[in-house]
């Protein structure tokens, strides 16, 4: 053993005398040296192997994150489209419902002209002179095709006498002291209203009660 030393060699280890404490000892740190290479050898491969598998398994992660966002985008947009469809529906049928409300509120005006001329004519003038009685019952008949007319199109006259007030829908312009009906109720209507589809076209200017019960 002095001589290996000395000449800085080591004998082979199949050379090794069992029976020698030295060899035993020399071939037991062989041993352990070789188990302890193959260890760091496998948790290398381990490691690789991970990081292998690790590399495999982001770019499944990173396209399921890119999948559920573009899921998420489709979606939301679906519901934009969607909303987008029944605004425009909406807009088309109130369009359609609402396009003759200028010209309604115009034609108003003319046939109440017609009922203030009608009112203008005397009772016992219509008696008395049959041609004043059939220009009459013309504009009478003018009128009546008018107002026939514009319910074709939506609009329907306001007939609130006995109903509650509505401010949306009526223009009070006096009150009448009255017990014997319920508060705030129309008495009297002093210009007919008129609407279209669930819109105020001319509010109806009426007189309410004051003094009665409470509804």
């Amino acid at each position: 053993m002095a001589d290996e030393k000395k000449n800085g060699e080591t004998p082979d280890l199949g050379q090794r005398d069992l029976n020698n404490p030295r060899d035993r000892d020399a071939l037991k740190r062989a041993a352990d040296d070789f188990l302890k290479a193959r260890k760091d050898e496998a948790v290398a491969e381990a490691a690789e192997d991970d990081a292998a598998a690790e590399d495999a398994i982001n770019p499944l992660a990173e396209l399921q994150v890119e999948n559920n966002a573009l899921k998420d985008q489709m979606l939301r947009l679906a519901a934009d489209m969607e909303n987008l469809r029944k605004r425009t529906a909406r807009e088309m049928q109130d369009a359609k419902a609402y396009a003759v409300t200028n010209f309604a509120r115009d034609m108003l005006s003319v046939s109440d002209n017609l009922r203030r001329a009608l009112d203008a004519i005397p009772t016992d003038a219509l008696a008395e002179d049959t041609g004043l009685k059939a220009l009459a019952e013309g504009v009478e008949m003018t009128e009546r095709a008018m107002i026939n007319a514009l319910e074709r199109h939506g609009v329907t006259q306001l007939s609130p006498e006995g109903q509650k007030f509505d401010p949306n829908f009526h223009q009070a312009i006096f009150e009448v002291p009255n017990a014997e009906v319920p508060n705030n109720t129309v008495v009297q209507v002093m210009q007919t209203g008129y609407a279209i589809g669930d819109r105020v076209l001319r509010p109806a200017m009426v007189g309410v009660s004051r003094g009665g019960p409470k509804e």
